[in-house]
């Protein structure tokens, strides 16, 4: 949409306008901020307005980057969505188990996603890193998401797309089992944290959980045979 806009509304190039989009998600994907300094949506709007300069040269232009960044992200908010069988699924592990979303990141941003794909009526809790004292991988948000549901967290198990933070996050808090959800099954490199379980989509949690429990109760079996036998 952004593409078309900068073509149609201020007759950039289509080249050009496809460099400014790729300049900015090249800045998303470094960002770091800092919300005592400054809010996210003013960073963000200085990421177009730096593409913009970057690719066509001349004077900073704000208002033009304002409407690009307002664009992308109503347009990125419109089709963030979550697929109907992952809402089954969450629908059917609630009735066993207790289920929490948490996610780092800065608080506006991630309560305008959650509330644009209607996510929170599939959670018992939702927790976002950019509201409390510290994010993943740090041990107290982990230890904080398991008081809200009210666990231990050898009771507690994470699932998560990243290493750094979901699953060195679960190992330093000392959950029960972390879940790697690698989707493109890529091979990790050597010092990577390494995860309990690995999937590839999360509709295999279900089973990953059921061969959770069968571990548990076979091993419950077999100390009771043990205790028996002395």
């Amino acid at each position: 949409q952004v593409i078309k806009a900068l073509q149609s509304k201020h007759h950039y190039g289509e080249g050009e306008a496809r460099v400014i989009c790729d300049k900015v998600q090249a800045k998303l994907l470094k960002e770091c901020h800092d919300p005592a300094k400054m809010c996210i949506t003013d960073l963000r709007i200085s990421h177009w307005e730096e593409a913009i300069q970057e690719t066509i040269g001349g004077e900073a232009n704000r208002n033009l980057a304002a409407e690009c960044y307002f664009l992308w992200k109503t347009t990125r908010l419109q089709h963030l969505t979550l697929a109907e069988d992952t809402r089954g699924m969450l629908t059917e592990l609630r009735k066993g188990v207790r289920l929490l979303l948490l996610t780092n990141g800065d608080k506006q941003t991630q309560r305008e996603k959650i509330e644009a794909c209607a996510c929170q009526p599939y959670f018992d809790a939702i927790v976002v890193g950019g509201e409390q004292k510290e994010e993943k991988p740090a041990p107290s948000i982990f230890h904080y998401c398991c008081d809200l549901l009210g666990v231990q967290p050898a009771e507690c198990v994470m699932v998560g797309d990243s290493l750094d933070t979901d699953i060195q996050g679960g190992l330093n808090a000392g959950l029960k089992a972390t879940v790697w959800l690698n989707k493109a099954m890529t091979t990790p490199v050597d010092t990577s944290p390494v995860p309990h379980y690995i999937i590839s989509s999360v509709l295999d949690l279900p089973a990953v959980l059921q061969k959770m429990e069968h571990k548990i109760n076979a091993k419950l079996g077999t100390d009771h045979m043990a205790s028996n036998n002395e």
